[in-house]
């Protein structure tokens, strides 16, 4: 019966995966990620890595990379930039890459108000081998043993392509933001099975904040102290989340904690999902580095799930024409 549950179980995390994006603590580390109207958010030119790894306790973890590069361009109010995901999931080894161009406009509405508009046209490979898995009806109710091939058709190998397109919307001064970002567009079809559809939902996320300063000066000055609250909500075919939470900026540390769930739901329990501590390390040459950990709150439990690890690095510099480049950045967001 054991062998049955965790077969179910793997199931279960490959269909989740397959339905729902693979999510990022640090979000704000991975901005084009979050959302295309961020391309050249900084004002700057970034190079960014994030890597996740979810649940290395239960031996067939999740892992996902990203990995990006933006410019903001003064001259034409415009940033541009582009970005490489990839997910793992070791139950089939399915594997997801994509590889986007995203593009996006500054408004200035307002003396320190500022409209950003953004798009994103990304290819996907999606590749599975289904060679190693074991399907319910191979097994004998009675011992949990094999008992002959699963008759299923899907081979070992399996490969898909296709398109997609992302849109999003930010508007900032030089204390807050409000965000909202529409993914999958179309809603591609990602079936493996030839004649068959499974769309991939599209995923809505609508996301802000504000940031206080602690002792006075402008942003971005080398003696900020700052609390930013924030807040990020994702809706996506039947999954929903809501990531709330704070940073403290205390140059060159940050501080955060996070809460991940659905604490009012129609749902008979609350979806508490995971609590995240982050520790963030800016350095004055351009350099943010990150970690943090999701401590698991649900059924699941942390002690099985083994919780989630996430690193971020980041290098910001300034590029091209220094009689077009600005001298701070007007975006007050998260780092992490």
């Amino acid at each position: 019966m054991r062998k049955v549950l965790l077969i179910g179980l793997l199931w279960t995390i490959c269909l989740a995966v397959q339905a729902q994006d693979i999510q990022y603590s640090q979000f704000y580390a991975a901005p084009i990620y979050l959302n295309p109207a961020m391309t050249g958010a900084s004002e700057l030119t970034r190079i960014g890595v994030n890597y996740r790894n979810q649940w290395p306790g239960l031996n067939q973890s999740i892992t996902s990379y990203s990995t990006y590069v933006d410019h903001y361009m003064f001259n034409i109010n415009s940033g541009v930039g582009i970005i490489m995901n990839r997910s793992q999931q070791s139950s089939a080894q399915l594997s997801t890459m994509e590889v986007g161009a995203s593009y996006a406009y500054r408004l200035q509405i307002s003396s320190q108000g500022y409209l950003r508009m953004g798009g994103q046209v990304s290819y996907f490979a999606r590749d599975a081998y289904f060679g190693n898995l074991i399907f319910g009806s191979q097994l004998d109710p009675n011992s949990d043993q094999i008992i002959g091939p699963s008759g299923e058709t899907l081979g070992n190998d399996s490969k898909h392509r296709f398109m997609d397109y992302s849109f999003g919307i930010l508007f900032n001064n030089q204390n807050a933001w409000l965000g909202i970002s529409g993914h999958h567009l179309t809603e591609p079809n990602t079936s493996f099975v030839d004649d068959q559809t499974s769309k991939l939902p599209m995923k809505i996320s609508a996301h802000g904040g504000m940031k206080f300063d602690l002792v006075g000066g402008n942003y971005g000055a080398a003696s900020n102290r700052s609390l930013t609250f924030a807040f990020n909500y994702k809706t996506q075919g039947q999954f929903q989340q809501l990531d709330m939470g704070t940073q403290l900026d205390i140059n060159p540390l940050v501080l955060g904690l996070w809460y991940r769930g659905i604490p009012i739901s129609k749902q008979e329990t609350p979806n508490h999902e995971s609590l995240i501590g982050l520790l963030g390390l800016s350095f004055g040459s351009g350099i943010d580095i990150g970690y943090s950990y999701d401590f698991t709150l649900s059924k699941l439990g942390n002690s099985v799930s083994g919780g989630a690890h996430e690193i971020s690095l980041r290098y910001s510099f300034m590029a091209g024409d220094s009689r077009l480049r600005g001298k701070t950045s007007s975006m007050p967001c998260f780092k992490y």
